[in-house]
């Protein structure tokens, strides 16, 4: 029967040492023999490789074997207001929330932290952000201590802290302390944006009803200024823009309408520039895509139309008749003061007529032929 206990702490170790459950002392490297012929005695060994300490009786330890504590561990103890990065030979791995303690023992694994108040100043810098955000190799509490978000160029980020919103963000990367406060980034797009107002069931001044589609194109110019003054701001805009279209053709008739189809875009782009500039939203264009009339509507312009053609037809027919009459007029004021172009114009139309006949029988020779197959009596 065994009345001696052995145990070894190895180089790379570090032992607690109990008996019957009450712990004894801390055990450095090495051989240890123990009368104990009840086996009542047990070692806790720990592989310095893993520097983090956890037991049940952590606090007791501080409490009752302070000295051994500080000879055998680094103590880090944090505030409510602070946190800790933790560098394990030169390497960051793990953060440490507000308001915890974490012991490391010291040894083989060279723990380094670095505490950081965050009670006024809660913002990480960009050359800081970016190792935490980007590690290869994940840094252990980065989820759960950081709030971070990349803002896209041609955007604008709003940070807003316990609903209130602070200030603007540039394109980059921005990263937050997330402890103690609520913390959210809303995105904006700055670039230059359509938005469609379609199917718009709108009556002229004479009671025609039309259905209207309107584009516009805007930007934000100023988004703290707009989210902050409306609580959305391109239903906002979409709203306007409906007023504008319906005042631009209800006072006005389907003529008036049809006679200036940039009538519309005008009166809808004063209407609105005017409206937006004050909430730091630009209005670039505005323009009606499409106009479309009732059924029985499309009926009776066409009809119109066609009415309208037939008229200009008529016009340009009696336009061209009159001027052929004054042209034969002329023709036969000239012949009447020149016998020689009278007889030339016989020739001719002689020349035409005997296109059409087969067999002429002439009499009296040529003199007969010019003279007697036609003849024009003057009165």
């Amino acid at each position: 029967m065994l009345i001696f206990s052995q145990f070894i702490v190895h180089k790379n170790e570090r032992g607690l040492l109990f008996k019957e459950g009450d712990f004894l002392d801390f055990l450095a490297p090495g051989t240890y023999h123990y009368f104990d012929p009840l086996h009542k005695i047990q070692v806790e060994r720990y592989d310095l490789s893993v520097p983090e300490f956890e037991h049940r009786l952590l606090d007791f330890f501080i409490k009752e074997y302070a000295d051994a504590v500080a000879r055998y561990f680094t103590i880090i103890e944090l505030s409510a207001q602070q946190v800790a990065l933790v560098y394990k030979n030169g390497r960051l791995t793990n953060i440490l929330q507000p308001s915890s303690r974490q012991l490391y023992w010291t040894g083989i694994v060279d723990v380094k932290t670095e505490i950081i108040d965050i009670s006024e100043n809660f913002e990480i810098s960009r050359v800081q952000a970016a190792p935490l955000v980007y590690a290869k190799i994940p840094v252990q509490g980065v989820n759960e201590s950081i709030y971070s978000q990349e803002v896209p160029e041609y955007q604008i980020g709003l940070l807003y802290v316990d609903g209130e919103c602070i200030k603007t963000l540039q394109p980059g990367l921005h990263a937050y302390w997330q402890f103690n406060r609520h913390i959210n980034i809303v995105m904006w797009d700055t670039r230059l944006q359509d938005i469609e107002v379609s199917g718009q069931e709108i009556l002229t001044k004479d009671k025609v009803s039309l259905r209207v589609n309107l584009s516009a194109t805007y930007s934000i110019k100023n988004v703290q200024r707009a989210t902050s003054t409306l609580t959305n701001p391109l239903n906002y805009l979409y709203k306007e823009l409906q007023f504008g279209l319906r005042a631009a053709v209800g006072t006005r008739t389907l003529d008036e309408l049809l006679g200036n189809k940039n009538v519309i875009d005008e009166i809808v782009f004063a209407y609105i520039c005017d409206k937006m500039a004050e909430f730091g939203i630009e209005v670039q264009s505005v323009g009606v895509k499409d106009i479309i009339l009732p059924g029985e509507m499309k009926t009776i312009l066409a009809k119109v139309v066609e009415a309208e053609k037939v008229a200009q037809a008529n016009l340009i027919k009696r336009r061209e008749e009159t001027a052929a009459t004054r042209s034969l007029l002329n023709t036969a004021k000239v012949m009447e003061d020149n016998p020689t172009a009278l007889r030339l114009k016989e020739l001719e139309v002689l020349e035409k007529v005997t296109e059409k006949i087969g067999n002429i029988s002439v009499y009296g020779g040529l003199e007969g032929l010019l003279k007697e197959l036609v003849k024009i009596k003057t009165s």
